[in-house]
């Protein structure tokens, strides 16, 4: 009511452009919080990886202080701490750091690409792929070093192939090379255990522990065929990874949308092969990763579609505090990390199953 007791007069409708200039504020406002979302978690998840980093070069049967692991990685300290930090711990620590990224941004790409959450190499059978390779060029020519790197990633890239191959039916369905994929893992376990039996039984123990994924003995020997691999696959597939956003939508909408949907696709299932199997080189094929890392960074930054550079740090971040764990936190005996993200993975692997299954999505 207005002073003089008057009603006062209702607001004229919106016209279709008041409309439609409200939608697009409110599409730039939620993008815009979206960045900053993205740019938090991605400062959270920097922060917390450096935590584990540091905990992981301080914390051993010698304890050196935080600040004596930052002034000796800054280039100081004494020669006791220099030696621990930088020739025991550190190529450990970074290898570790290193394999989760991989693993954490293949399972991104590929969970993504194929709107699949079993869609990760180690379920897929990629990881068993640069298993079998590198098991065959350890075990029969005594590979090691950039010679069993290169062996998993050739695995792990004609693993890719054969089981792309036998799902693609005019086009690649995310469930049916999940089931390809099952089976042909299983396939080459079956080699794998074949390989073993039949090897030395020095050879056969060795190998077995390299097979549950681990960074027991790792040295800087391990760490440069990793380094330069990701130098030059990261960037790779953040460039391949340009045309996700259409492929995710399904082949015919890509195609409308002018991407070139033959040559994306598998540009990008080759870059996240690629990583899993220069991970799986330098680690062994620590499971669940990749499995689990994607899924976390998509609940943190619900907005950013694949989430690349949150999934790459989780992993790292999971690698490295499952490392711990099964370093200083299970008794006096040191387990393989691969022991213990296999605990953090397989619930969510069940869970995950028997949801599908209740709504009817089980394959």
């Amino acid at each position: 009511m207005r002073a003089g007791g008057e009603a006062s007069a209702p607001a004229p409708p919106a016209t279709s452009d008041e409309r439609l200039a409200a939608a697009v504020r409110e599409v730039v406002r939620a993008r815009r919080a979206g960045r900053a979302r993205a740019t938090a978690v991605t400062l959270v998840l920097l922060a917390a990886v450096f935590v584990a980093l540091c905990a992981a070069l301080s914390y051993g049967d010698l304890m050196i202080p935080a600040r004596d692991v930052i002034a000796t990685l800054a280039g100081g300290g004494d020669t006791g701490s220099r030696f621990v930090v930088l020739e025991l711990r550190l190529p450990r620590a970074l290898i570790g750091l290193l394999v989760g990224a991989a693993f954490g941004l293949s399972g991104a790409v590929f969970q993504t690409l194929l709107r699949n959450p079993l869609a990760s190499p180690d379920v897929i059978g990629i990881s068993a792929g640069a298993s079998a390779a590198a098991v065959l060029a350890g075990v029969t020519f005594g590979a090691s070093g950039y010679a069993l790197s290169a062996s998993a990633v050739a695995g792990a890239l004609l693993t890719a192939g054969a089981i792309y191959a036998l799902a693609w039916r005019e086009g690649v369905v995310g469930y049916r090379l999940v089931l390809v994929g099952v089976g042909v893992g299983a396939a080459l376990s079956s080699m794998i255990s074949h390989l073993l039996t039949s090897s030395d039984a020095a050879v056969a123990q060795s190998a077995l522990a390299w097979l549950t994924g681990s960074l027991n003995g790792r040295s800087w020997d391990q760490l440069w065929p990793l380094a330069v691999s990701l130098l030059l696959l990261v960037p790779a597939t953040f460039v391949a990874a340009r045309s996700l956003r259409t492929l995710q939508l399904g082949d015919e909408t890509a195609k409308g949308l002018g991407t070139r949907v033959e040559r994306g696709r598998p540009v990008l299932i080759g870059c996240a092969v690629a990583l899993a199997g220069v991970a799986t080189g330098a680690a062994g094929p620590v499971t669940f990763v990749a499995f689990v890392a994607a899924p976390i960074a998509r609940r943190l930054v619900p907005r950013q579609g694949a989430a690349l550079v949150p999934a790459a740090l989780t992993g790292a971040l999971i690698v490295l505090v499952a490392d711990f764990a099964a370093q200083h936190l299970l008794g006096s005996t040191q387990f393989p990390v691969g022991v213990v993200t296999s605990v953090i993975g397989a619930p969510y692997l069940l869970w995950l199953l028997a949801g599908a299954n209740r709504v009817g999505r089980g394959g």
